[in-house]
């Protein structure tokens, strides 16, 4: 088989001693020590701060690859529908966003399906954008968010990512994490978003202890300024699997109207979730 039908072979077909991008055989870059199959999904992973599209040499860049690799690659996922052609750019492919509604969270009768009625509810009660995230390392992935054409605008989306110590549904999380999980994000730094951003450890921690007393976190223009948020935890089988959040603009904030509403539902969620 010639170099040029092997990389023309679909990711998904049967594994081929071969194959260029089988990890069992692929040769290891001397220079990089990486495999054709890293080398891949750094290319894929350059889309995570990206536009929508982007060209072969942005995307070789972006990955550290020459952009002859990049290419060649590139033609080996879009066969394999992990991207598609959008002109002379790359976009992400349909196999992805499938794949991605498999990881567990998102399964039917998953975290985001069991807890979307309730952020529907929520969202209807208050008339703020509701939002519901997990807790990976030192950051927050956004499930979901529900918000009407007027909601405030906001630095995230599904599927996005924020430092946990700078949001409130990442602060709730951090509060019921662990030692371990907070040595983690004490030691990765704690980043600086807005001058109200907690970036002393010490002060972070006793923030932390408040927030397991009350059951509810702030956020105060410690992501964004002029942005404001209360969140809570969602507890099942004794460690915290999520959090769900309500974001305002500071000019309408009230604390007062909104923490018994986010605590409740949160509560709902978390008797509901099979655990």
């Amino acid at each position: 088989m010639t170099p040029e039908l092997r990389e023309a072979t679909p990711l998904h077909s049967r594994a081929d001693p071969r194959d260029p991008l089988d990890r069992t055989t692929a040769p290891i870059d001397r220079q990089t020590g990486s495999t054709p199959v890293s080398k891949a999904l750094q290319l894929l992973d350059s889309f995570r701060q990206g536009g929508p599209s982007l060209g072969v040499s942005e995307l070789a860049r972006r990955a550290a690859l020459p952009k002859s690799t990049a290419f060649r690659l590139l033609s080996y996922l879009e066969q394999g529908g992990y991207v598609e052609r959008a002109g002379t750019n790359y976009t992400l492919g349909w196999r992805l966003f499938e794949l991605g509604n498999r990881v567990q969270h998102c399964r039917p009768r998953g975290l985001r399906e069991i807890a979307h009625p309730h952020l529907s509810e929520l969202y209807a009660r208050t008339g703020h954008l509701v939002n519901l995230a997990v807790l990976e390392g030192a950051e927050v992935v956004y499930l979901d968010k529900i918000h009407g054409r007027r909601a405030v605008r906001t630095p995230t989306a599904v599927g996005s990512r924020m430092p946990a110590s700078c949001v409130g549904l990442g602060k709730a999380m951090l509060a019921h994490s662990g030692q371990e999980g907070l040595r983690r994000v004490i030691s990765s730094g704690l980043e600086r978003r807005t001058p109200y951003s907690i970036t002393e450890p010490g002060r972070l921690l006793k923030e932390l202890e408040r927030i397991r007393t009350s059951g509810v976190a702030f956020d105060h223009e410690e992501a964004a300024l002029g942005l404001a948020c209360v969140a809570a935890p969602i507890l099942v089988g004794g460690r915290c699997l999520a959090a769900i959040s309500i974001s305002s603009a500071t000019t309408r904030f009230n604390p007062g109207a909104i923490v018994a509403h986010v605590r409740s539902v949160a509560q709902s969620i978390s008797a509901e979730h099979p655990g």
